[in-house]
């Protein structure tokens, strides 16, 4: 909305009066929304965002720019964008109907130029951008990116904000060895378990967390740690000497959360794993 005030002047013989100060108003016909799509993030994931444009005037408005922010954000003596537009990925709509593709302009920040929103109609914009390393990837971190209209038949620029926050759950990975190679005939063996977890939520008794393996060759007379500390049977593990199946109990191994640290001078962010060893070792 947007207010302007006129005034007029009466002249007759040598006189000159003035009107009284009419104020009038102008209502933008545009109105512009972002939506994401795709909930939380992490980095290496991808956002999706949803951009609308509706018209409630009688005309098209041709000839527009989006900008996209692409989450900026300063740092140091420079600026951060934690989301990289996926080339090719953005798509239009008028009214409904696929368009070909619109024009991007330039890529940091996002820019798409050409638009043109059909009288009384819709104008809807999509496309992806992948998380990168300077989003903050922990809990709390988030990515909040505006979206701004601009063209000449505009009276003033049109902007939205969209906000998405870090993911709030565990990720884990296992990674599994053996020592000794090659190991003797009726000697003892060892295998060992790295539980990994890049989320930053703890993996605890909540998410039923169990290893479970068959060994083969059977292992007779097992020992089992976890992080160093023993752990007993049946209430932590089991395990089957004529089958060979072990298995923790679930819910009996907590994988701590990932910690993550900027680099101070880069921006960058870097993930370091929680992690947790199981060893089980045995006679063959």
């Amino acid at each position: 909305m947007a207010l302007f005030t006129n005034q007029a002047n009466l002249s007759y013989d040598a006189t000159t009066l003035r009107s009284n100060l009419a104020v009038g108003e102008v209502r933008s016909a545009l109105s512009i929304r972002k939506t994401a799509l795709s909930g939380d993030y992490r980095v290496g994931g991808t956002a999706v965002y949803l951009v609308t444009v509706a018209n409630e005037g009688e005309n098209d408005f041709s000839d527009l720019t989006l900008t996209d922010s692409l989450g900026a954000y300063a740092f140091g003596q420079g600026t951060l964008y934690p989301l990289t537009y996926q080339t090719d990925s953005a798509m239009l709509w008028a009214n409904g109907v696929l368009q070909s593709a619109p024009t991007v302009s330039a890529v940091r920040p996002l820019t798409v130029t050409g638009l043109t929103v059909p009288a009384g109609g819709t104008l809807q914009l999509v496309y992806r951008a992948t998380v990168n390393s300077y989003a903050p990837p922990a809990s709390g971190g988030q990515i909040r990116n505006t979206v701004s209209l601009t063209g000449a038949s505009l009276t003033q620029t049109l902007s939205a904000s969209e906000t998405v926050t870090a993911a709030f759950v565990p990720a884990l990975a296992i990674a599994k060895s053996i020592l000794p190679v090659p190991v003797l005939e009726n000697g003892r063996l060892t295998y060992t378990f790295v539980l990994l977890n890049t989320g930053f939520a703890d993996a605890d008794a909540g998410e039923r967390v169990a290893v479970n393996d068959l060994f083969s060759p059977i292992l007779h007379d097992i020992a089992v740690t976890l992080d160093g500390e023993p752990l007993s049977a049946p209430s932590q593990y089991t395990y089957n000497e004529a089958t060979g199946l072990f298995q923790t109990v679930p819910g009996q191994i907590t994988v701590p959360a990932a910690t993550a640290v900027q680099d101070a001078r880069t921006g960058e962010w870097s993930v370091t794993p929680g992690s947790v060893t199981l060893q089980v070792s045995g006679r063959l």
